[in-house]
């Protein structure tokens, strides 16, 4: 998110973050700064002054429709303490980001009876809706909760600029084409330079930019045969009997992003913290050819490819390992889409 707000180029300036995971802590004060970055539980942070704007995307594994939606989960109590540091903040704006389930959730409830009427009262500007970041300009179809709170009157949605098809003027849809066309369909390496830097006193892998993450994996001789069944758009589906497994084969309806191929000319699928595996949902390489097996590209999409869907820029730098890495990318906004919100607060504060 911060990411976005800064190349909205409206003078939006950090003036402090929180984050626990000390790689994704890492990653931000190489992007933004070490002395602003609260590498720390937000339940222990407590900010030193004031904001204009709080943002911020408290833990969403309670919400999403991938985990338990363990209503116990106590990560979904996290956006409490992040109500807490709006408080003291006492920002004229604040945004939540959350998956789209966050909205049919006990805990959104919660969130709104505080706005109509509790202790966040006086932001009596709220709204929220989901948005999908390809209707930003992503090449990607990810859909997100966006809370907007406001104190100093309604702030507007940012409207889309993009659509499936467009009859209104606006553009259509990014394909993944245009965001993955000039990398390279082949990976040279599995590894990450072997490299250390040190934040917060602490000794990290990286840094690492974009460019230096376009890594690949060594699947096995069955993952293989498997991808090379499976065209454009397909899936599990399309896999013969004998290169099925037993989940699959007992499975005959449902998961269908499994094992899928992405396809040039559409948008991705939501990018997720595993986008490396193809058995966790439809990321294997678009590039296809029925006729010539030596241009068809069987692999998963690499953490280059991710971030580049994901509108992050190739100067953009990582902090982490492999995994850690692929977490923050798919955990993260669109910076698009964060550029179109800072865009619509940008427009309520001047």
């Amino acid at each position: 998110m911060t990411e976005g707000f800064r190349s909205s180029g409206l003078g939006f300036t950090p003036v402090a973050a929180v984050e626990w995971d000390l790689a994704a802590a890492a990653t931000y004060a190489m992007n933004f700064g070490e002395a602003h970055t609260h590498w720390c539980d937000i339940a222990n942070f407590a900010p030193n002054g004031p904001a204009d704007v709080v943002i911020g995307g408290p833990p969403c594994q309670g919400f999403s429709g991938l985990g338990s939606r363990d209503v116990d989960d106590p990560r979904n109590l996290l956006w409490r303490e992040y109500m807490r540091v709006v408080l003291e903040a006492n920002p004229e704006v604040f945004v939540i980001e959350n998956v789209d389930r966050f909205r049919r959730s006990s805990e959104f409830a919660l969130l709104m009876q505080q706005l109509a009427s509790g202790s966040l009262r006086k932001w009596k500007f709220h709204e929220a809706k989901v948005l999908n970041a390809a209707d930003f300009g992503a090449p990607q179809r990810r859909n997100r909760t966006i809370l907007i709170a406001s104190r100093v009157g309604p702030v507007e949605f940012p409207k889309p600029t993009h659509g499936k098809d467009p009859t209104d003027g606006r553009l259509p849809w990014v394909p993944l084409r245009s965001a993955l066309a000039d990398v390279p369909w082949r990976t040279e390496t599995t590894h990450l330079p072997s490299t250390n830097t040190t934040v917060f006193g602490q000794s990290v892998p990286g840094v690492f930019k974009s460019s230096q993450l376009h890594v690949g994996r060594k699947p096995t001789d069955l993952s293989l045969k498997r991808y090379a069944c499976i065209h454009p758009g397909g899936g599990r589906f399309n896999l013969p009997p004998e290169l099925l497994s037993k989940c699959w084969r007992e499975k005959p309806t449902g998961t269908t992003d499994v094992m899928g191929r992405l396809q040039w000319d559409h948008p991705s699928v939501t990018i997720r913290t595993e986008f490396f595996k193809p058995e966790k949902g439809r990321y294997l390489h678009p590039q296809w050819d029925a006729f010539d097996p030596a241009n068809t590209v069987d692999r998963a999409i690499t953490h280059l490819e991710a971030a580049r869907i994901q509108t992050f820029p190739d100067e953009f730098e990582w902090c982490g390992t492999k995994g850690q890495i692929a977490r923050q990318i798919g955990n993260a906004v669109p910076p698009v889409l964060a550029r179109a919100i800072a865009e619509a607060i940008h427009a309520r504060l001047s």
